[in-house]
């Protein structure tokens, strides 16, 4: 396996929006095999899994940090689709575009509002990005905004940080605004992940817009 811890201390002490612009540009070319693969990360598919699960026809379904695209080759396999993916970084995105199961490509900030019309998705999963030095719980508001009514949600928080980073607290502020919500907790990594990671675990809340 890689030595990929450089780079994984990197990502979760991000600060600032350079800084995660920064890394995941350098990153974007080789962070499939060195840290998908290397790692064996299952949370791609675990999380979409449960979004197809629970899917009906309301779509299109807006793939939220869609990094390198892992999340919509997983939604594709389920034949889910058409499906949007959003990153800060053009590199992830370049690379989630050549594999062929986006429809468009968003460029765009999670701490600011998006250049996404009201009520345009009636499906919106996230991986990987509510976790340490990403984003924060702030960045629901806006998901919600840009949701239909009825659209489900499944947006996979790293469970260290869900109290104490104020996700809890988030989704009872929200719970006005959504309904059928749910946590669902499992580990990201398969079997041949280090001890270390398969400790790691991620609750995914799984709800509906109202």
């Amino acid at each position: 396996m890689n030595d990929m811890k450089p780079f994984l201390n990197t990502a979760y002490a991000l600060k600032t929006t350079e800084d995660s612009i920064a890394l995941y540009r350098d990153w974007a070319k080789t962070y499939d095999k060195d840290f998908a693969e290397a790692y064996d990360y299952r949370n791609p598919e675990l999380i979409a899994a449960i979004f197809a699960d629970r899917a009906d026809d309301d779509m299109p379904v807006l793939d939220v940090g869609a990094g390198t695209g892992l999340v919509g080759q997983a939604l594709a396999s389920h034949g889910l689709g058409p499906i949007d993916a959003l990153d800060i970084t053009p590199e992830m995105l370049d690379v989630a575009m050549g594999k062929g199961c986006y429809r468009a490509a968003i460029h765009g900030d999670l701490t600011k509002r998006l250049g996404i019309e009201d009520a345009t998705y009636g499906g919106v999963i996230c991986v990987g990005t509510f976790t340490h030095g990403h984003v924060g719980p702030e960045a629901i508001d806006e998901l919600i905004r840009v949701a239909r009514p009825g659209a489900l949600f499944t947006l996979g928080v790293n469970a260290e940080l869900y109290e104490s980073a104020g996700f809890a607290a988030k989704f009872a502020e929200v719970a006005g605004q959504i309904r059928d919500f749910e946590i669902v907790e499992h580990c990201g990594y398969g079997p041949n992940a280090s001890p270390e990671r398969q400790a790691a675990r991620t609750d995914v809340a799984v709800f509906r817009k109202r």
